[in-house]
C-alpha cells in the first residue's frame, strides 16, 4: 500500500512516534542503500513512510548522506509527496529558537556532494526548472495544517545549505545575510533539487534550533540548547499532521 505521505527526519528526529501496523522496509536502489530503513505505518486512518535522514544513531554526516537512495527508496515505496524536516539556525529576527518555519527558497553552498540523478554517461540530462524549489501544493499544505493544529508557523523565507558537519562562522553567517539567507541548515540540498528530477511534491519544515552564529543574543552555540529546542519544536509535528492528514 503506497504511503500517502512520506517524511524525511532530520537532527533529533529518528522515529516517528504513534504509527500502528509498522512495518521495516530494507531498499535497495540503483545508488545504493538509504541512511536506514523506511518504516511505514498508519497513523489517523492514513499510510505514512518515515526515513531517519542521519540514520535512526545519528551516524551520517550532511554531505555523507546518500540524498539520492533516499528519495528513490521513497518513490520506490510508492510516495508521491515527502515533508523533509530539517534542524537549521535562525538568522531572521522573526526566525529564533523553537520557531517553524515553510521557507519558499534555497541558496546552495554545499560542495563535492552528488547533485542531480542525471551524472551517468548512459542517462538523460534532464533540466528541472528550480526557479520555486519547493512544490506549491506541499508549502500550502503545511501552512494550512498549522493553521488548523494552530501551531505558530513562518511562511516563507530563504535556506541557506552549507556544508557541515561544522556550524558557520559569524562571518559566513554575515555573508549569507547579505545574499538575503533568513535560515541555514545543512541537509537542504541537494535533496530538494533530487526530489523535482523525480517529480516528487516536496517541501521543508523547517525546526530552528539555535541562532545562527553571530545572531540573536546568544554568545555561544551550546548543543544542549539545540537539543532542548529541537524536543520542543519536535513535540508540534504529530498536530502538524494530524491535521495535515485530516484534510
Amino acid at each position: 500500500m503506497a504511503p500517502d505521505l512520506a517524511l524525511i527526519g532530520g537532527t533529533g528526529l529518528y522515529r516517528l512516534a504513534g504509527l500502528e501496523d509498522v512495518a521495516e522496509h530494507r531498499v535497495d536502489t540503483p545508488w545504493g542503500r538509504p541512511s536506514d530503513a523506511v518504516v511505514t505505518g498508519n497513523l489517523h486512518g492514513r499510510r505514512l513512510a518515515f526515513l531517519a535522514r542521519h540514520g535512526s544513531n545519528h551516524s551520517i554526516a550532511p554531505h555523507q548522506i546518500n540524498y539520492r537512495a533516499n528519495l528513490d527508496a521513497l518513490k520506490q515505496l510508492g510516495a508521491k509527496r515527502v515533508i523533509g524536516i530539517n534542524a537549521v539556525g535562525g538568522i531572521r529576527e522573526d526566525m529564533g529558537p523553537r520557531v517553524l518555519a515553510v521557507p519558499d527558497q534555497i541558496i546552495d553552498y554545499t560542495h563535492g556532494r552528488i547533485t542531480s540523478f542525471c551524472d551517468g554517461s548512459d542517462v538523460a540530462v534532464r533540466h528541472i526548472d528550480f526557479s520555486e524549489p519547493y512544490s506549491a501544493s506541499m508549502r500550502n499544505g503545511l501552512i494550512e495544517a498549522c493553521r488548523r493544529a494552530e501551531v505558530a508557523i513562518v511562511d516563507g523565507g530563504c535556506y541557506g545549505a552549507t556544508q557541515g558537519p561544522r556550524l558557520e562562522t559569524r562571518a559566513e553567517i554575515a555573508r549569507m545575510k547579505r545574499d538575503g539567507c533568513d535560515l541555514v541548515g545543512m541537509t537542504g540540498m541537494p535533496e530538494a533539487a533530487l526530489a523535482r528530477e523525480l517529480d516528487l511534491d516536496y517541501a521543508c519544515l523547517a525546526l530552528v534550533a539555535n541562532w545562527a552564529a553571530g545572531c540573536g543574543d546568544e554568545a555561544e552555540i551550546s548543543l544542549d540548547e539545540i537539543f532542548a529546542n529541537l524536543e520542543q519544536a519536535t513535540s508540534r509535528i504529530p498536530m502538524i499532521l494530524q491535521a495535515m492528514l485530516a484534510a
